[in-house]
């Protein structure tokens, strides 16, 4: 018996959504699985010669996780993984992988354990649950945490919402990006923050272009990172010149996500794909920004299949 999931890319962050925010986007990562005697890894696509293909990989990190939790501990499976979002540029791959190994383990074995407790989990190996809240559930997400543990709110975008990814040649690891942080930040850049965050979920929310252009900014963490994405003011002013409504770092980095607004999600993906071809060529002569997506939000979240 073989089971299918289909995970998101996920965006966190979202500027001033530090550690919070997360929006799932219409990239999508497969993983299937069926029960073994022994764990074999299959990569192909996204990270094939650069992922574990063996138990150390995250798909199998993630299975094993849930067969423990399930109480069915030393289980093995054969899995394939048919990768389409990029590894290690800010896109939720390793969230990705979490997921959909803790669901494919789940329907291995009809365990029954239930979304929010896979939520639980998957917070618990990423170390973080903003973007497995957002590959998971699909949408935007805000995340916090509580006596209880991680939690999750999700909001449903309005329609008209899209994205144009701006993808460096050049991966660079979350921990990289958070060594570059202050270990406090002024109460003025906090006040800011809390200030965006509100606007920005308004403006999503309920379509507001004026609100989303408003909550786009940061104070907390992209002017630190600057260090380590150097072109990211060139990349944010291209893509906004190109008529993005707003760009941000995706995560930590290196990838940058604009957002574009239009009366539908028709008219939305028409708009980020020609932002993405106008982007393009500028985008190009920076040097390591080959890659342009225009990608729909995923409303869906992940699913098996």
């Amino acid at each position: 018996m073989s089971r299918t999931v289909s995970v998101p890319a996920t965006s966190a962050n979202l500027g001033p959504g530090y550690d919070s925010f997360g929006l799932a986007l219409g990239l999508r990562n497969e993983f299937s699985a069926e029960l073994s005697s022994e764990w074999s890894v299959t990569i192909e696509g996204e990270g094939e010669g650069l992922l574990a293909a063996d138990a150390r990989n995250q798909v199998v990190d993630a299975m094993v996780r849930l067969f423990e939790e399930a109480g069915q501990p030393g289980l093995a499976a054969s899995v394939t993984c048919k990768n389409s979002i990029p590894v290690g540029r800010g896109l939720g791959s390793s969230a990705s992988a979490i997921v959909g190994g803790l669901m494919l383990a789940d329907s291995l074995i009809e365990a029954g354990i239930g979304q929010q407790r896979i939520f639980e989990l998957a917070a618990e190996l990423e170390g973080h649950p903003d973007n497995v809240a957002a590959a998971l559930f699909g949408g935007m997400t805000v995340c916090w945490s509580g006596g209880s543990g991680p939690n999750a709110l999700c909001i449903e975008p309005a329609r008209g919402l899209a994205a144009v990814i701006s993808v460096s040649d050049t991966p660079l690891s979350t921990s990289a990006a958070r060594a570059v942080l202050p270990d406090v930040v002024p109460h003025s850049d906090a006040a800011f923050n809390a200030g965006r965050s509100a606007l920005l979920v308004m403006g999503i929310a309920n379509g507001d272009v004026t609100l989303l252009r408003e909550g786009l900014a940061d104070r907390i963490h992209e002017q630190y990172r600057r260090g380590v994405v150097r072109d990211l003011d060139d990349v944010r002013r291209i893509l906004v010149e190109a008529g993005a409504d707003g760009a941000v770092l995706s995560g930590a980095g290196p990838s940058v996500i604009s957002l574009v607004m239009a009366p539908d999600d028709a008219h939305a993906l028409e708009v980020a794909q020609k932002v993405a071809v106008l982007s393009r060529e500028p985008l190009g002569r920076l040097g390591g920004r080959a890659v342009v997506y225009a990608v729909a939000v995923d409303r869906a979240g992940a699913f098996i299949r």
